[in-house]
């Protein structure tokens, strides 16, 4: 009996949707035995004590029960005050605050809430594997607009005006960005934001990273005049606060936009774990220490893997905020895929291939530094002695940096 193929009844856009170039890689990693893994975009403190308990309380106290759809109206409240205290921004936490099954739900759900079939969607390059696919799902059509090292990752207004056709609904910007760590000043940021008033834009903006910024203040999208009403401002506990795994996010908008977010969710998630909601208010209301004290640790490290880089002959562009570098491994003589590959295979440490973010990550890798002391300075070991075998130089004749606890002066406990 011939096999039937069933593939054909499967959405076409779906099936025109490649595997993410980041699990394709990590397939390769789950294969190989003693690998230091630089790849993951995760903190390696765990999610503070105080965070952690006020989850076991909660469920001492039998809360196991659903949400509302919006989520817990206290956790709302306490988004919106920390959103007016820290960027002057007022949300009214009943009706333009959505919390979400991490940001990457309400990534989702603002793509599916605002496109039609053959909007265009600008997105700068590199970008987070998400992003087109889900530009893509949502019957959008990504158009990105490359950046380089040059200039410092950073798209422009003129480059935004430029790529603008009649089709373009919606600009999608990430800063800090994932992955190469870039930053947007203020000034910078107000000019895209005077294009996309001009041209009637909506704008999403994934803010995830923004207390994860060593160069000057991150400037939040909404705060920017004529902004708050056209933007979708994205957000969550991952990254500041170390809670990737308990999956809570959150978007901000106008109550429009936030509450067809909202028909959405209501009927395929219903709503965010209570647990992990009680988790989220706790860190919004005590966490700011131990995030303080975490995002100083990344500080020290990002000077310190970044000369790494470049005391081994790699360049590197300096992140301004995130936990990522972005080397240019090209010196190497090889490609982004092939660099990776070769020094997991022969050096068991496994970075990200940049082209995994879109053409204009090829010739570059994505490291985390949000590894821990010993892993980095192991890793950077190996990676060190792979690249003297391509054949670059290396700066100096003595080993390369070691990524020591004495040198950074800090204890991992927070």
């Amino acid at each position: 009996m011939t096999q039937k193929n069933w593939s054909d009844r499967i959405n076409p856009a779906v099936r025109s949707v490649p595997p993410s170039g980041i699990r394709r890689f990590f397939d390769l990693v789950a294969e190989t035995r003693g690998v230091i893994s630089l790849g993951v975009g995760e903190p390696d403190f765990v999610t503070p004590w105080h965070i952690r308990e006020a989850c076991i309380y909660s469920l001492e106290k039998g809360y196991t029960m659903y949400t509302s759809n919006w989520g817990l109206l206290e956790l709302r409240e306490a988004v919106a005050a920390d959103l007016e205290r820290t960027y002057n921004v007022k949300y009214n936490p009943k009706n333009e605050i959505l919390i979400t099954v991490g940001v990457s739900e309400a990534l989702d759900l603002a793509m599916r809430a605002l496109l039609v079939p053959g909007d265009e969607v600008l997105i700068p390059e590199p970008s987070y594997v998400s992003y087109a696919p889900c530009t893509t799902l949502a019957g959008g059509v990504p158009v990105f607009m490359p950046t380089s090292m040059e200039n410092n990752f950073r798209i422009s207004a003129d480059q935004v005006r430029s790529a603008i056709t009649p089709r373009t609904k919606v600009l999608l910007l990430c800063y800090p960005n994932n992955p190469t760590g870039a930053v947007m000043e203020r000034e910078e940021l107000a000019k895209i934001a005077e294009v996309a008033v001009e041209h009637d834009l909506i704008v999403i903006s994934d803010e995830i990273y923004d207390r994860l910024t060593y160069v000057g203040e991150h400037t939040c999208l909404a705060s920017l005049p004529g902004m708050q009403e056209r933007t979708v401002l994205l957000n969550g506990f991952s990254k500041a606060y170390a809670m990737t795994g308990w999956r809570v996010g959150y978007a901000a908008g106008n109550p429009d936009f936030i509450g067809a977010m909202t028909k959405i969710h209501q009927y395929s998630m219903l709503c965010t774990p209570i647990t992990g909601q009680m988790a989220a208010l706790e860190a919004l209301k005590n966490g700011q220490p131990g995030m303080r004290r975490m995002v100083g640790h990344y500080n020290r490290r990002r000077h310190l893997v970044v000369q790494a880089f470049r005391d081994m002959g790699v360049p590197c562009f300096e992140p301004g905020g995130a936990f990522y570098a972005f080397p240019q491994v090209s010196v190497t003589g090889l490609g982004s895929e092939e660099f990776a590959e070769e020094l997991l295979k022969q050096e068991q440490v496994a970075l990200v291939p940049g082209n995994a973010f879109g053409r204009s990550g090829e010739g570059f890798a994505r490291v985390s530094y949000a590894a821990s002391l010993d892993d980095l300075s192991e890793a950077f070991r190996r990676m060190a002695r792979f690249v003297r075998r391509c054949g670059v130089r290396s700066r100096i004749i003595s080993a390369p940096v070691k990524i020591s606890d004495r040198q950074e002066g800090i204890c991992q406990t927070i």
